[in-house]
């Protein structure tokens, strides 16, 4: 039994790697994702224009555009003059948010009393526009400390936070190790969801079926193929995460290997349950892709799981990407042990047994 499913595992390897579209499926992907990623997916806000309307020309605000000016969220400060100017700053891009001081801000200010400072931001780049303002009310929140409390005035407390596991909030921590998860998905899903498509349409499937090899054999033929890519494929970013962008891997490997077999078998169900119902390799590739582009958006990696409604939490428990990104975060940056990674470990176990179950029971009725 063995030596049969061996060589169907070898026969599938090879059709991946002599099939020069194929290779660049399963190679190009990993390159550009591992060049790309790390620099283009960050929630940083550099390089952006400021515009400033200022009807006050006080002291008070001109010290505070200085500042503004030396945020490394802009690169750029735009003065404005009129009503029309702000209008057009934001309908035509030319600026992520204005600020307006009003004409009395200085003099409010030299009387004690509050005075405001009008932000508009632009709502089609909100998430960068909430960024941005979040720097500003820092810049503000800090002038209006050092005004409050002269150096003859001792300085009230304060709230001091440092990061765990990510010091610097580089960006790269977060999305190296993600891609981990996010390779090992596609390549999976594709490899396995295309294998019988393939079969199918080179009419070598009743082949497989008059063939020593049981459903079940196929099945695991088709699966450990799969399994190998990934975990190559994984291999590489991880090896690049350590050595090209310096993550520190504080965690086990043999535990974060563990875990991704059986995500990996996660996973192979569901391909397998495309390529059960799928005739064509077109149709498998259009029903990955339908699965992949939730599967990601509803994993946090996007946006954090605890923002989405209650029903959608609940349906992400199925969703074994979810899963397996907080183990890849939490073995990376954490070096969590076992116990505490057999939450998220039992979800993929659960899935695995019910997808791959569901695929044989299609398997073996469509061979009947």
């Amino acid at each position: 039994m063995l030596h049969r499913i061996v060589t169907l595992v070898l026969k599938e390897l090879q059709t991946l790697l002599q099939d020069p579209q194929s290779r660049t499926i399963l190679i190009l992907p990993v390159i550009l994702q591992l060049a790309l990623f790390p620099f283009a997916a960050t929630l940083e806000v550099t390089n952006n224009t400021l515009a400033v309307f200022n009807e006050d020309n006080g002291n008070e605000s001109l010290e505070l555009i200085k500042r503004f000016a030396q945020a490394q969220a802009f690169s750029e400060l735009h003065m404005l003059y009129d009503e029309t100017e702000v209008r057009d700053a934001i309908d035509n891009q030319q600026a992520l948010l204005v600020i307006r001081f009003p004409a009395d801000f200085s003099r409010q200010l030299a009387a004690g009393r509050g005075a405001n400072i009008q932000a508009l931001l632009d709502g089609r780049r909100s998430n960068s526009g909430q960024i941005a303002f979040g720097y500003l009310q820092e810049i503000i929140e800090n002038y209006s400390e050092e005004r409050d409390n002269p150096a003859n005035r001792a300085t009230p407390s304060r709230l001091v936070f440092r990061h765990w596991f990510n010091p610097n909030l580089d960006y790269v921590r977060h999305i190296v190790p993600s891609l981990v998860a996010i390779i090992t998905t596609i390549s999976t899903l594709i490899v396995t969801s295309l294998s019988v498509a393939r079969e199918h349409e080179q009419g070598t499937f009743d082949q497989l079926l008059v063939s020593p090899l049981t459903p079940n054999m196929i099945m695991v033929g088709k699966t450990l193929p799969a399994m190998l890519v990934a975990i190559s494929q994984a291999t590489i970013i991880l090896l690049a995460g350590i050595f090209i962008y310096h993550i520190p891997f504080v965690g086990s490997f043999w535990l974060l290997y563990a875990s991704m077999v059986f995500y990996i078998l996660a996973l192979a169900g569901f391909g397998l349950l495309i390529s059960s119902i799928c005739l064509t390799q077109q149709q498998s590739f259009l029903g990955v892709f339908s699965f992949v582009m939730p599967t990601i958006l509803l994993s946090g990696f996007v946006a954090p799981i605890e923002n989405m409604p209650v029903w959608l939490q609940y349906l992400d428990w199925f969703n074994p990407l979810t899963h397996f990104i907080v183990i890849v975060k939490g073995v990376f940056l954490k070096n969590i042990g076992l116990p505490l990674l057999l939450h998220n470990l039992w979800p993929l176990m659960a899935i695995a047994a019910v997808t791959l179950g569901a695929a044989n029971w299609l398997f073996n009725r469509q061979l009947d």
